[in-house]
């Protein structure tokens, strides 16, 4: 019901960051004219702003990747303070999402060089952008960075599978 939340966004608009996010998050499902137009013009006005709320700035990411605003996206990771792992997905997943997997690598060496600790998500990320990729070294290299136990959870195995069958041996 996206589209009936953006109607009672516009109809009687509240200031909250709990708002702030459904909205992106309804502009990034409806994926149309409407979402990306409501969407652009709420994060106008965030901006001109402080914004010191990561999940509202996590959801504008979202929603600008997906509308492949890769550029404003990025902008808007860099206003994040205190990055964690779910800001730096949020970005790797645009990534990913925007054929940029190169992009998403670079991130995750930012990520450690910053000391962020790399979840799961972070992991099937990556692998992701190596399924994109598809070159033997680069995919060895990330695998051989994944955790032991992570090996055990389903949908690292899945995207593994999904990894190793987009490379040519």
């Amino acid at each position: 019901m996206c589209e009936k939340a953006l109607d009672l966004f516009e109809q009687t608009p509240v200031n909250s960051d709990v708002t702030y996010s459904i909205i992106f998050k309804a502009c990034t499902q409806l994926k149309n004219d409407r979402g990306k137009n409501v969407g652009e013009k709420l994060l106008d006005q965030i901006l001109n702003k402080p914004v010191t709320n990561q999940v509202v700035l996590c959801s504008a990411i979202q929603m600008l990747m997906s509308f492949g605003d890769v550029t404003r996206a990025e902008y808007s990771f860099e206003l994040i303070k205190e990055k964690d792992a779910v800001s730096y997905n949020a970005m790797m997943n645009g990534y990913n999402l925007n054929n940029e997997p190169l992009k998403c690598l670079k991130l995750f060496e930012e990520m450690k060089q910053q000391d962020v600790v790399p979840d799961e998500i972070t992991f099937i990320l990556l692998i992701g952008a190596c399924s994109q990729i598809a070159i033997l070294p680069v995919c060895q290299s990330v695998v051989a960075k994944i955790p032991l136990h992570l090996y055990n959870e389903q949908r690292i195995g899945t995207a593994l599978i999904d990894m190793w069958a987009s490379i040519d041996c």
